[in-house]
């Protein structure tokens, strides 16, 4: 019967292709804006998590000043000393790596190239701490770093802007009018929020310090922690270690900052998740409001077909029988919107992910309920037409003209 039934809906909508389809226009854009906002969503609470992992997983910065900049008026806020970062790895639990880093900017030049980069000065340790591997070449030997040698390893953008198609190990470069030679190469992390993460040379501090900055301050300490240890405590016994060194008094606000990326990574990805939500529920209501245009012309089509149902009634038919045909078609139109709904989903999620720069994630679990909940809109609101249908009386039916 329920065959009989459905193959009944289908006739009964295809008498009828243009409304059938105005009718589920409503569901088709609500499932669409719905599932297309969620995809896209989801992505960018993807890619904001892929760019706080750049500055490496459980890792504390330690900067000058109250901000990422230097903060407000007043003195500038002293930088680190090598001293600190000594302090920091002999005296707290819980560190895994200690990387200090001087920045500078400067154009490299290579026979007649020229690339307008930033300038690291760091350790070996640097890769451990930002999990930054190098893909040709290798990292500073420790008598190197000692030494402050002029070596340096360049990112990826810096590769292809200065030595083009050619291998640059080996080779010597001159930047800010000072040569270095390459020694290795990082591997390619790509655009972020945080800029080209590949337009970077990565030299020995010692080196920087020497020929750059004319000083042996440094200007930023990672601190990467153990994942046994919880970062919080580590990063609370991080800030009294560098009160007592910096001589803060009790009461006196810090002259520097503790930036915990993990922290960073959980309140970005819970404000895009948040603003996901929040679009997904306005696009929702074109649901309810596509819901709406089903039961209309449900109830359109009871009136029109009043005397059909009186023929059906009066031959035999059951009041049950009349509901469940009525019911199948509301269902029957609800569900096609839903999955035109989700082809053109699929579709816009496609196109639009990558002028976002954000991966494309495609969620069975979003689609599945985004199909579920089109098949409850036609349920609901299909109902009171079909019970309409239904209670009519078959002789008043009849004389319907």
């Amino acid at each position: 019967m329920l065959g009989t039934t459905i193959i009944l809906a289908f006739r009964a909508i295809n008498r009828h292709k243009l409304r059938s389809f105005l009718t589920t226009l409503g569901i088709i854009i609500g499932v669409a804006a719905v599932v297309t906002m969620v995809t896209l969503g989801n992505g960018a609470t993807a890619a904001v998590r892929e760019q706080i992992s750049s500055l490496g997983a459980n890792v504390l910065q330690l900067r000058p000043g109250q901000g990422f900049g230097r903060g407000g008026g007043g003195p500038r806020p002293p930088d680190f000393k090598e001293a600190d970062l000594t302090a920091i790895e002999n005296q707290l639990t819980g560190v895994r790596a200690v990387a200090p880093l001087v920045q500078s900017s400067g154009t490299a030049i290579y026979e007649g190239n020229n690339w307008s980069t930033t300038v690291y000065g760091t350790t070996s340790a640097y890769s451990e701490v930002q999990q930054w591997k190098v893909a040709d070449g290798r990292l500073f030997m420790p008598e190197e770093e000692e030494a402050g040698k002029p070596v340096c390893v360049i990112g990826n953008t810096v590769r292809t802007n200065l030595f083009q198609n050619n291998d640059p190990l080996g080779k010597r470069m001159r930047i800010k009018g000072v040569s270095c030679q390459v020694i290795g190469v990082l591997s390619t992390r790509g655009q972020g929020g945080f800029g080209d993460q590949d337009d970077v040379v990565v030299m020995p501090i010692r080196f920087v310090q020497r020929r750059f900055t004319g000083d042996r301050d440094v200007s930023q300490i990672m601190v990467a922690v153990d994942d046994a240890y919880d970062t919080s405590t580590v990063q609370t016994s991080l800030e009294e270690l560098m009160r007592e060194r910096r001589k803060i008094k009790p009461g006196a606000e810090d002259n520097f900052n503790v930036f915990d990326t993990k922290q960073i990574s959980d309140t970005l990805t819970g404000t895009t998740t948040i603003l996901t939500q929040i679009v997904g529920a306005v696009a929702a209501i074109s649901l309810l409001v596509g819901g709406i245009g089903i039961m209309n012309i449900m109830l359109v089509s009871v009136t029109e077909r009043t005397r059909e149902i009186g023929i059906r009634l009066a031959i035999g038919a059951v009041a049950r029988e009349v509901l469940m045909q009525f019911l199948v078609e509301a269902i029957v139109l609800s569900c096609l919107g839903g999955l035109i709904g989700l082809l053109l989903a699929l579709i816009a999620s496609l196109a639009i992910a990558p002028l976002m720069q954000v991966p494309f994630l495609f969620d069975v679990k979003v689609n599945l309920i985004a199909f579920l909940f089109s098949a409850a809109i036609g349920v609901v609101f299909g109902y009171f037409p079909a019970r309409r249908a239904a209670a009519l009386n078959p002789i008043d039916a009849l004389r319907h003209e």
